[in-house]
This record gives C-alpha cells, structure tokens and sequence, in this order.
C-alpha cells in the first residue's frame, strides 16, 4: 500500500524537498543538507542555497506570533505542559543568549546540534526578549553559519571529534 505523502514526496523536486526539510522544525538545515547532497543528487551550492532558504522561512513568523500562538494553545493542559517544558530547557539551554544577548543567539542557532537551530533560537529569542530587530539578523546569520558547517562537514572538509562525514 503506498501512503499519500509518500507518492506527494516521490513527485517533489529535490530543491523542494530540502526547502521542506529545512523548514521543518525537527530536522532543519542539519537534515536538508545530508538529504541534498545525496539522496537529493544536489550540488553543495544548491543544497545550502535551498537549506538556509527553507530554514529561513519560519524564522519570522515564529519571531512575530510565538508569544499570540502560545498564550492562545496553553489554555489547553496538554499544550500548556508543552509549552512549559518546551520555555523550561530552551531557557537552560540558551544562558549564552542571556548572557551575550544577540552575539549569543547567533552562536546559539549557529551551533549544529540537536535543538540549536533556528525554531529554538526563536523561542529563545521570545524568551530573552531579544528585539525583533536584533533578533531576525542574528537567527540569520546563525542559519547561514550553521549551513556553511554542515555543508563542510558532510562533504568531509571539517570534521569533528575525529569523525568525517560524506
């Protein structure tokens, strides 16, 4: 049986499908960037072009109505548990935003591990009260950061803890 989403995707473009990937919330440019450059059969131009691109997207969407969408859904006990433990680590795990304000954010979202991308660094930005104007350019330029280090990490430039990717 072939499930709906998976005949949509096997339609798709990959340039759109690492727009996507980017985008999403889980996965953000450090999963775009491996797809595109081989699943995707993108060149590493392209796969960080259209990675930054997708994980851009939600960036000031999530700046604009995080605060409106939150107080909105934690009228609901399942999303307000959520949205508590969700503020509860992104404020321990963003004291470099605390402490170095926009300059921290950037290192924040910049930094490509799990949950340092720019949904959190969003979040985290909310939470800090980091000024939109201070705020959009510096998730921008840890986007763009993040991106250059995944793209050279996969394709076995840099590597960390002695570990080459790609």
């Amino acid at each position: 049986m072939t499930y709906p989403i998976f005949a949509l995707i096997q339609g798709m473009s990959p340039k759109l499908l690492t727009f996507l990937i980017a985008a999403l919330p889980i996965s953000e440019l450090r999963g775009a960037i491996p797809y595109a450059l081989s699943s995707g059969g993108l060149g590493w131009k392209e796969a960080y072009f259209y990675s930054v691109m997708g994980n851009f997207l939600p960036v000031i969407p999530i700046l604009l109505f995080l605060e409106r969408v939150s107080d909105w859904l934690r009228k609901y006990p399942m999303w307000d548990r959520f949205f508590e433990w969700f503020f509860a680590r992104t404020r321990r795990k963003g004291q470099m935003i605390s402490r170095f304000e926009a300059l921290g954010l950037v290192l924040f979202v910049a930094i490509p591990l799990p949950v340092t991308g720019a949904w959190t660094g969003c979040a985290a930005a909310f939470l800090f009260k980091i000024p939109l104007r201070l705020a959009i350019p510096a998730v921008a330029a840890g986007i763009l950061i993040a991106g250059a280090v995944v793209t050279l990490a996969f394709m076995g430039v840099i590597s960390f803890w002695g570990i080459a990717s790609g």
